[in-house]
């Protein structure tokens, strides 16, 4: 190990392939991680006849996956949205992906839309279904198990004046926002097995083995702990699917500082960022690591949706009915990161998302201005000029939407606090390693590591910052490309007989 640099930093080293004996075991692919991206890998390059080795840190499968809600951001005229008479099609998916994207990768994008509706079949071959019915409302994810919403900013402006609008947040039938992907893990699981996937728990990788330089050469294997034990693994493919960061320190501190302090971070023991570091070791190239996803909710109830959010100048900055992680990426970038959500008696409803707490309540907008430290006259001025347009239904400033729209004038009215240190945000990590459309790990000259894959959250794919972030990529991106990455893993030993013929 380097020990020029703090632990959370040092790249493992990477070993030579003589360190593979003439006798270790050997398989077609190893995919590293059983979250929803490695075990989809393992499964489609079983599924090609693939002898697969699925090794997993923990003592279970599911991983970070596992506490997830359970959306999958799909589209382009899936079974649900059909059903319940929203019109998709291909070319307004990647419409709407490529202009709410920071840097987008058109290929990528297309692939992962054009793919989208038998990406929806195959989650539902493994034993559920998705249910044919549609929430309206704004909220963070489905509260019952309908099984479509909005959960992106397809709806906000600019983008709605671009694409249609069109609902593509697809949730699991599991009430609740949290741990339905859990129904889908357990059903993954159980086609990774009948697909002849030899799994081992509490079995982590700490190694690469490479065929000539670790700059230049092939990943032919790896190496492994459980507990007092280690040992060498050769494989034509590997998998790197190991989760995202924001479980290491020194990580987060280099890439994210951001996630290091006053949040609550999303994540498993073992987002350490290992999977990212092996790469690493082997010349991988990185993107997006400066970016993470960091959201602190105010709705439901969705009538808050209907407030004016300021900064600490009583200036609007975002439209308010933005998807909540487009909210907080814009409140993170103001002055101390200070913001405050106002809204009138009228709309503030029952408390549903206690994330963002009520900081006060005022009798007239003069004390509320004068209470929050404001200018002089400057809040005074916003809310009066947004209640002026509200009441025509418009917003000339931000384009609220419409719907969202209303005078805020019935006092006495609520201050709640969206603050960073305030609030309560919570938050990981995007970047990863660069891959091509297939997983394949990317250098920084832009070739590919020979033998190797990423996926999930240890791979940057589509999903690239919080303000174009939509609720559900990591999981529709995590499978799709896992599977990808899987079927070209698979194709390996085929690739490698034939850069031995030649």
């Amino acid at each position: 190990m380097t020990t020029s640099q703090p632990a959370g930093l040092a790249l493992p080293d990477a070993l030579p392939a003589s360190d593979v004996a003439d006798d270790a075991e050997h398989y077609d692919v190893v995919v590293v991680g059983f979250g929803i991206a490695g075990g989809c890998a393992a499964l489609e390059a079983a599924r090609t006849g693939a002898r697969v080795l699925l090794l997993e840190k923990a003592a279970i499968h599911g991983g970070t996956s596992s506490m997830s809600g359970g959306h999958f951001y799909l589209g382009g005229g899936t079974a649900v949205q059909r059903a319940t008479g929203h019109e998709d099609t291909v070319e307004a998916m990647v419409g709407y992906l490529m202009a709410s994207t920071k840097d987008p990768d058109e290929t990528k994008i297309r692939a992962y839309c054009e793919g989208s509706v038998a990406h929806f079949d195959w989650l539902e071959d493994l034993g559920f279904q998705f249910e044919r019915s549609y929430f309206p409302g704004k909220a963070v994810i489905q509260p019952g198990t309908e099984g479509l919403m909005y959960t992106g900013n397809e709806k906000v402006w600019p983008f709605r004046d671009q694409v249609p609008p069109a609902p593509r947040g697809h949730k699991v039938p599991v009430p609740g926002d949290t741990e339905g992907t859990k129904i889908v893990m357990d059903l993954l699981r159980t086609h990774v097995e009948k697909a002849g996937v030899e799994v081992r728990y509490e079995t982590g990788v700490t190694n690469l083995v490479v065929d000539g330089s670790p700059t230049s050469g092939r990943v032919v294997g790896v190496a492994w702990r459980s507990f007092d034990e280690t040992g060498v693994i050769g494989a034509d493919g590997v998998v790197l699917a190991a989760g995202g960061f924001v479980m290491n320190p020194d990580m987060v501190a280099r890439y994210t500082p951001a996630l290091g302090s006053k949040l609550f971070t999303l994540g498993s023991t073992y987002d350490d960022g290992l999977g990212i570091r092996l790469g690493e070791s082997v010349g991988a190239a990185l993107e997006n690591m400066e970016e993470p996803f960091i959201t602190a909710p105010f709705y439901p109830p969705s009538s808050r949706c209907k407030g004016i959010i300021v900064n600490r100048d009583g200036e609007r900055f975002v439209a308010e009915d933005s998807y909540h992680a487009r909210t907080s990426y814009h409140v993170l970038q103001q002055p101390d990161a200070v913001a405050y959500l106002i809204v009138d008696s009228e709309h503030l409803g029952e408390d549903h998302m206690p994330l963002v707490p009520l900081k006060d309540g005022f009798e007239t907008l003069e004390e509320m201005e004068a209470g929050l430290g404001m200018p002089a006259g400057a809040l005074v001025a916003t809310v009066n000029r947004y209640n002026e347009y509200a009441a025509r239904g418009e917003d000339p400033d931000l384009h609220k939407h419409p719907d969202w729209l209303a005078p805020q004038t019935a006092g006495p009215w609520a201050v709640l606090d969206l603050s960073l240190g305030v609030a309560l945000y919570a938050g990981f990590t995007i970047g990863g390693m660069a891959t091509t459309v297939d997983g394949e790990v990317r250098r920084t000259d832009g070739s590919v590591v020979p033998g190797l894959y990423a996926a999930g959250a240890c791979a940057s794919n589509i999903a690239q910052d919080g303000a174009g972030y939509c609720s559900g990529t990591q999981l529709g991106e995590g499978s799709f490309f896992g599977r990808r990455a899987g079927k070209a893993a698979a194709a390996e030993p085929a690739r490698t007989r034939v850069t031995a013929a030649d």
